[in-house]
């Protein structure tokens, strides 16, 4: 469960030559022009074909045609995956450097079992039933089980294998709630079995709005984060020698994820292996410096999200099929591939 970083990949380098810092920015540059192509085709193609002309007076003229309306949700849709995706990824990269371990993602500190397990009260005894409704449930139960798994971890004292254990323990709990709720209550699993899949296509502009500043304050948070988890990322005494603040920095790293994985699952549901697989993929490239890691993945982890969502409206066409089941279909082998070749590197 827990796999602690090798030595020889915690020290972090604090200045990189100036070709490798070139590179590193061209490849940002580069990222950016891939996720606006991304971003394009995700408004461009979609279930129902549009022609170009459709789609380029759907973004500038307000016309009310089809064509118009069909790319207006297209657009939302498009907008909540960038932040979604961006969420997903800054979260897994963080908990991968808080937990010192690189398979780690939001699910292992068992918040998106929070996020989950609140939405499920709420249609269940609630009688909550609009997304707009279980949006507030699913991000309070995100923050109430980081919280909790903070506490339970040691608060202060907080290890990264405290953490991961209290994260565990947690999620089988939850998922045992789920599990009982939904079997007892056919309706509550009627409702949630859209909403636990993972999806981006009931975006509106509401539901935007009302996750926006979770998104930008975690986002800030996060990347304010980079230098001390570097000096985290080399051990308890190294850092303190350098002036961190290790109770500080797990905390603030636990709240932001918290608050970026809460968001992205109220928002489009518990969507799988985007937070595990960027994080993971742009350490190759970049090293364990979370001054770049952090960058790559708010960009990259957008691509994968949209890039999964086009796929999924065009293998099942007229229908479409969520991007959570995409995701999963693609992250299964992905995680496997990692974790073998992991256990190559330490043989």
């Amino acid at each position: 469960m827990f796999v602690d970083s090798p030595p020889e990949q915690r020290a972090v380098t604090t200045a990189a030559p100036p070709e490798r810092r070139a590179i590193r920015t061209v490849g940002l540059l580069a990222s950016l022009g891939i996720l606006a192509l991304v971003a394009l085709a995700s408004i461009a193609i979609g279930a129902k074909e549009l022609s170009l002309e459709q789609v380029w007076h759907g973004l500038f003229d307000d016309t009310g045609t089809y064509g118009d309306v069909v790319v207006g949700e297209r657009l939302s849709r498009t907008v909540l995956g960038l932040l979604g995706g961006a969420a997903l990824g800054l979260s897994g990269a963080l908990l991968q450097a808080l937990t010192r371990n690189p398979l780690a993602d939001p699910g292992l500190l068992g918040i998106n079992a929070g996020a989950s397990a609140a939405v499920v009260t709420a249609i269940t005894f609630l009688g909550v039933t609009s997304l707009s409704g279980y949006v507030w449930f699913a991000f309070l139960g995100a923050a109430v089980v980081g919280a909790l798994v903070w506490f339970l971890g040691g608060s202060r004292g907080a290890t990264p294998v405290r953490l991961a254990l209290a994260g565990t323990a947690i999620t089988a709990a939850l998922y045992g709630y789920l599990q009982a709720v939904m079997i007892t209550d056919g309706a509550a699993l009627g409702k949630m079995r859209f909403w636990t899949v993972g999806s981006l296509a009931s975006a509106t502009d509401s539901t935007i709005t009302q996750v926006l500043p979770f998104f930008g304050v975690g986002l800030l948070v996060a990347l304010f984060l980079a230098r001390p988890l570097n000096a985290v990322a080399m051990g308890d005494d190294t850092a303190r020698a350098l002036g961190a603040n290790l109770g500080r920095t797990r905390a603030l790293s636990m709240a932001a994820a918290t608050v970026l994985c809460g968001a992205a699952t109220a928002a489009c549901g518990p969507i799988v292996f985007v937070g595990l697989m960027v994080p993971h993929v742009v350490r190759s490239f970049t090293g364990p410096d979370l001054r770049w890691i952090l960058p790559y993945a708010t960009i990259l982890s957008p691509v994968l999200l949209l890039g999964a969502d086009v796929v999924g409206r065009l293998v099942a066409r007229p229908a479409e099929l969520q991007v959570g089941i995409v995701t999963a279909v693609l992250g299964g082998p992905v995680f496997i591939f990692l974790v073998r070749r992991r256990r190559t590197t330490q043989l």
